[in-house]
C-alpha cells in the first residue's frame, strides 16, 4: 500500500460506497475500506474521523462554491438570480466521477438509516450556506431562508436528473440545476 498515493481521500469515497452498497453500512469496516482504497488504515483517518464523514467528503466545497456564487452574483440580482449563480458555481464542482458515482451513493444512503441522517444534515447545511449568504446580501431574513431552501431542492432536483441522465450526453449539471430552479420558481409563484 502507497501511503503518498495522489487521489487517496477520492478512492477511501468511493470503495466505500462500493461496500456499502455491496455488504451494507453497518457491515463495513474502516479496514476493508481502507483495504479496497489500497490505502493504509491510518490514512482513512488522516482524511476521514469516522466512516459516516464519507458521505460528505465534498460538502464543505459545495456550500462555499454556493456561497461565492451569490456573493458574486451582480448588485441587482434578485435572491433567486443569486441563488441561480450559486448553483452555477457549485456545478463546476461536479464531473463525469460525479455523474457516474451517484447512483452507487443513492443505492447506499437508501439502504442505511445512518447514512440518511447524514445526508439530511448535508441538506440543512447547503441549505443555510446559501441562506447566510444571501443574508450577507441584505436579503432578510426569511427571503433567504426562502431562497435557500429553494436552492437546496433545485441542487437535489437538477442533480438526480443530471445523475440519472445519459451518460454520454454532453449536458453539464449547471444547466439541470438552473431548470430545476426556473421550475420551482414557476411552481411557487402557482401557490397564490
Amino acid at each position: 500500500m502507497s501511503r503518498w498515493e495522489p487521489g487517496a481521500r477520492e478512492r477511501l469515497v468511493v470503495a466505500a460506497v462500493d461496500l456499502f452498497t455491496e455488504q451494507g453500512y453497518d457491515a463495513t469496516t474502516v479496514t476493508q475500506i481502507a483495504e479496497r482504497a489500497g490505502v493504509t488504515k491510518s490514512t482513512f483517518f488522516r482524511h476521514f474521523p469516522d466512516k459516516r464523514e464519507l458521505l460528505v467528503a465534498g460538502q464543505e466545497t459545495l456550500s462555499r462554491l454556493l456561497a461565492e456564487g451569490i456573493a458574486e452574483a451582480p448588485a441587482d440580482a434578485s435572491p433567486l438570480e443569486a441563488v441561480a449563480a450559486g448553483l452555477a458555481r457549485a456545478s463546476t464542482a461536479m464531473g463525469p466521477m460525479n455523474r457516474d458515482f451517484a447512483p452507487r451513493l443513492k443505492a447506499a444512503v437508501a439502504a442505511s438509516a445512518e447514512l440518511q441522517e447524514r445526508d439530511a444534515l448535508k441538506s440543512v447545511s447547503l441549505a443555510n450556506a446559501m441562506t447566510t449568504a444571501l443574508a450577507a446580501r441584505g436579503i432578510p431574513g426569511p427571503t433567504a431562508a426562502l431562497a435557500g431552501e429553494l436552492g437546496l431542492l433545485a441542487f437535489k432536483r437538477g442533480y438526480a436528473v443530471w445523475s440519472e441522465g445519459d451518460r454520454d450526453a454532453e449536458d453539464d449539471l449547471g444547466g439541470h440545476l438552473v431548470t430545476a430552479l426556473d421550475e420551482l420558481r414557476a411552481a411557487s409563484a402557482s401557490l397564490g
